[in-house]
């Protein structure tokens, strides 16, 4: 079972009827015991980063995600589920994160450009559990706010005024910018591709 993490906020239904297109059962949870049953876990997001880690720690939700990468299970994060999987954020302030990647995330800088940036791009990826080497999908994005670095935990980068991370991965945690259930047969692709990984090492943190 796929547990999604309710934290209050975020497109939930969505990314949950994504996984249930593809014949994986998928349960929205706010119970942190549910997290810790289930076999993969995905935290989805929408919103202003200093409300979500308020909220996802007081629902005890941090722990339980936290938990799920330290035990190995599959991770993955979506919009601004990574963003808070950073170490901090500028977003109305600095606001610390969760800390399963370094670095921190900034406005997105792209002078001449509408912001946020909300549309369809090109990504450059790795190989990695969510992508082939050299695969260039097209994917949709809805964000004012990014991880600009780029670095060996980058599993996909795309350019929009910036070249800025679009995905993460190490271990058995991986995270997307982009709307994976928002990008067509590309996003479902990667959706069923996390569903059944069979895994890695687990992630220190």
């Amino acid at each position: 079972m796929i547990a999604i993490v309710d934290y209050g906020m975020g497109n939930l239904r969505s990314v949950q009827k994504a996984f249930e297109y593809l014949g994986f059962e998928a349960q929205i949870t706010g119970d942190p015991a549910a997290v810790a049953r289930a076999e993969r876990v995905v935290l989805p997001g929408v919103g202003a980063f200093c409300d979500a880690m308020a909220q996802l720690r007081a629902t005890g939700m941090d722990r339980a995600v936290m938990d799920a990468a330290k035990a190995g299970k599959p991770l993955l994060g979506i919009c601004l589920g990574m963003q808070m999987m950073f170490e901090w954020s500028e977003e109305n302030g600095h606001y610390e994160g969760l800390g399963l990647f370094s670095g921190g995330i900034t406005r997105l800088a792209a002078p001449g450009l509408k912001v946020p940036h909300m549309g369809w791009n090109t990504l450059h990826t790795r190989a990695c559990p969510l992508f082939d080497a050299g695969e260039d999908p097209c994917v949709y994005f809805v964000h004012s706010y990014c991880a600009a670095q780029v670095n060996d935990d980058t599993a996909a980068a795309c350019d929009y005024g910036q070249t800025f991370t679009a995905a993460v991965c190490r271990g058995n945690v991986m995270a997307t910018q982009f709307h994976p259930e928002k990008s067509g047969e590309a996003g479902l692709r990667m959706l069923r591709r996390f569903a059944l990984w069979q895994g890695g090492e687990a992630t220190s943190c």
